[in-house]
């Protein structure tokens, strides 16, 4: 076995992604395998791993999800030929008991083994429900009851007179029906019905909903809860919310669900920050980016790069495609000479300037239609050679305005946007049919016509009833105009963040 051969028992965390550890992430980055529970761990996790790795769902297989057994074979299987992997779990991998057995199934063929602890729900629910349940002036101690396996509902066979009434603060996790187990049987061994008492449903998540009452309503209803709702139950003093504490759930765009259709490898930049304004995000990719047909004319314009006094670079997809072929032979950037560049925006700069070039020109509004104002304001472009590396479908108002003002425009297609059929098998109609989303994001006129396409243009008024469209700016807001759709949402700064920015003022304004 090689010396990177080990199986990493990573503890996922508590269901927000963001919130495993920084260990846990780094060794779900250098993995050459990742085995994990696709119906239990965050499809945004696993965006951490490495693109070309070996990702295993083991609750996707055929006929059924693989049994215990079956995963410790796969894990040492996959660490028997070299590999190191990544099994995600979720919480901490120890607390269930079963990451024990399978580090000892390992130990005992071999196999090298390192837990990566995971923050478990118990604790993180609580805190982010603003639920401290340990503190001054509270209980003298805290006691966490483990609930039974997934699927067992009965309370667990304990000693309850352990778990002794107040002031004990007693916290437990499981579906709906365990943590009613476990009310039942502290109501049975002397805790009074009117305990406080508080159930976090869907802990750190955007569906996270929090329950206060006494003892006996909470039991009740965590009794009517679905048994696929993760819950915690906390009883006893320091079950209370405090105000200082409450803020996940306070945040403008807490739960509601925005559609990102802009390219996955694309989309974390905004994925993220709607998260961290309490959204959740659902990736729905309409389009991908592809090289061009003929790659021909965009090589030919880098070995002439020098021979160009500018080049306008009208989005970020442009900087990388031109950059990635430029730089794919011997060709480094003094390839650029003293050509001068000019971005549309400020993401497309911030792409220049990863690869060490900085732009001699950006428009103060960040439109094609803009770049062309400043270029015939601020320079004199008669008989000036232009390149402009685009998507094969840009528009031709601005190399039809610079030829009019007589510069030689070399308009090649860097790269192509495809339409994609089934947005990672996300049924994008049927959750518009049944009021799942609140708002449709649009990043460019490609990712409206396909989205069009997808829901079917017969259906859009229908599909689209209360639900806020947001473009990024006024050509994507054009293109969905003239496609019967209607933007509610365009931040002023034609930028991803600020589109974030903007959906969260819109729904903020809305608050009573």
């Amino acid at each position: 076995m090689t010396a990177g051969a080990c199986v990493h028992l990573i503890g996922a965390g508590p269901g927000d992604p963001a919130l495993i550890t920084l260990r846990g992430r780094q060794r779900l980055a250098a993995a050459d395998v990742v085995v994990f529970g696709g119906r239990r761990i965050p499809d945004r996790l696993l965006c951490w791993a490495r693109a070309d790795a070996e990702r295993i769902d083991v609750d996707a297989g055929a006929p059924g999800p693989l049994d215990a057994d079956a995963v410790h074979h796969l894990l040492a299987d996959r660490a028997g030929r070299g590999m190191a992997v990544a099994h995600l779990t979720p919480g901490d991998p120890l607390a269930s008991g079963t990451a024990a057995e399978t580090a000892r199934y390992l130990h005992d063929r071999g196999v090298r083994v390192e837990v990566v602890p995971g923050l478990p729900p118990h604790v993180a629910a609580p805190g982010l429900a603003g639920v401290a349940i340990a503190g001054a002036g509270g209980a003298e101690a805290v006691v966490y009851l483990r609930c039974g396996p997934a699927g067992m509902n009965d309370a667990p066979p304990v000693d309850w007179s352990r778990a002794a009434p107040p002031p004990v603060t007693l916290v437990s996790e499981g579906h709906g029906a365990q943590v009613a187990g476990i009310g039942e049987e502290l109501l049975r061994h002397g805790w009074p019905p009117d305990e406080p008492a508080t159930l976090v449903l869907h802990g750190t998540l955007p569906a996270q909903r929090t329950m206060e009452g006494s003892l006996r309503e909470v039991q009740a209803a965590a009794r009517r809860v679905a048994d696929t709702a993760n819950a915690v139950l906390v009883v006893g003093r320091n079950s209370r919310r405090r105000p200082p504490l409450r803020w996940f759930d306070e945040r403008p765009l807490f739960g509601r669900r925005i559609l990102v259709t802009r390219p996955r490898a694309q989309a974390a930049a905004l994925v993220d920050r709607l998260a961290d304004l309490g959204a959740d995000p659902i990736e729905a990719p309409m389009i991908r980016i592809l090289p061009p047909a003929d790659e021909a004319p965009l090589e030919a314009a880098c070995a002439a790069a020098s021979t160009f006094d500018w080049i306008v670079f009208t989005s970020a997809n442009g900087v990388e495609a031109f950059m990635e072929r430029l730089l794919a032979g011997p060709r480094d950037v003094r390839t650029l000479g003293p050509t001068r560049l000019c971005a549309v925006g400020p993401a497309t700069e911030a792409c220049l300037r990863r690869y060490g070039l900085a732009v001699d020109l950006l428009p103060e509004e960040h439109r094609a239609e803009a770049v062309s104002a400043a270029l015939l304001r601020d320079h004199d472009v008669s008989g000036a050679r232009i390149l402009l590396p685009r998507a094969d479908i840009a528009r031709a108002t601005l190399p039809d305005e610079l030829r009019r003002a007589g510069a030689e425009v070399v308009d090649v297609a860097a790269y192509r946007t495809v339409p994609v059929r089934d947005a990672d098998g996300i049924d994008v109609s049927r959750m518009l049919r049944e009021r799942r989303i609140d708002v449709v994001t649009f990043t460019s006129a490609s990712t409206v016509r396909s989205f069009v396409a997808r829901v079917g243009a017969e259906s859009l008024a229908d599909r689209l009833e209360n639900v806020a469209v947001a473009s990024i700016g006024p050509v994507t807001a054009g293109a969905a105009r003239r496609l019967g759709i209607d933007t509610a949402i365009m931040p002023s700064t034609y930028t991803v963040p600020a589109l974030a920015e903007a959906i969260a003022a819109h729904f903020d304004s809305r608050r009573p």
